[in-house]
């Protein structure tokens, strides 16, 4: 069994954005859902579903972005203190 970087996908309340991606990343969105599904038994992941964890996942794991997230918030709060 392929080991997913995603879990299972949680049904939250969505804001509607508009996207347009290339039909090869949405050709590869649709065969994660379909392995996504298989591995965690559910029985059908939408594709669109994915891009929320995997936005999510590809900024928790980027270090400049959390390093300049940290600076601007001590920043913030020495500015109102």
């Amino acid at each position: 069994m392929t080991k997913l970087r995603l879990g299972p996908i949680s049904d939250d309340k969505p804001v509607r954005l508009t996207v347009e991606l290339p039909a090869a990343v949405h050709r590869d969105l649709v065969d994660y859902a379909r392995l996504l599904a298989r591995e965690s038994g559910q029985a059908e992941v939408v594709a669109a579903k994915l891009i929320l964890p995997m936005l999510s996942r590809f900024m928790e794991g980027d270090r400049a972005f959390s390093r300049a997230r940290r600076l601007r918030i001590s920043a913030a709060e020495q500015n109102r203190g």
